[in-house]
């Protein structure tokens, strides 16, 4: 009798359903969002927030400072 037989196959395939039904809920929990009773944004949302803005913000700074040119400084 080999490993790979249809009794296995299907084990494999059950499990692997039922660990992406489990990511996908983690996942889902996981993501920051609106607080459902009090319908304002959760704190880790406007950290979040926060951080990719003032990412953003330092990337186009030091882009533009980059881009003046070897002799303007």
């Amino acid at each position: 009798m080999g490993i790979v037989n249809r009794r296995n196959a299907v084990l494999g395939w059950t499990v692997l359903q039922v660990a992406k039904r489990v990511a996908k809920r983690k996942a889902k929990g996981a993501v920051p969002s609106i607080d459902p009773e009090t319908k304002r944004p959760n704190k880790s949302l406007v950290a979040s927030l926060l951080g990719a803005v003032g990412g953003a913000f330092w990337f186009l700074r030091r882009r533009g400072h980059d881009e003046e040119g070897p002799g303007s400084a």
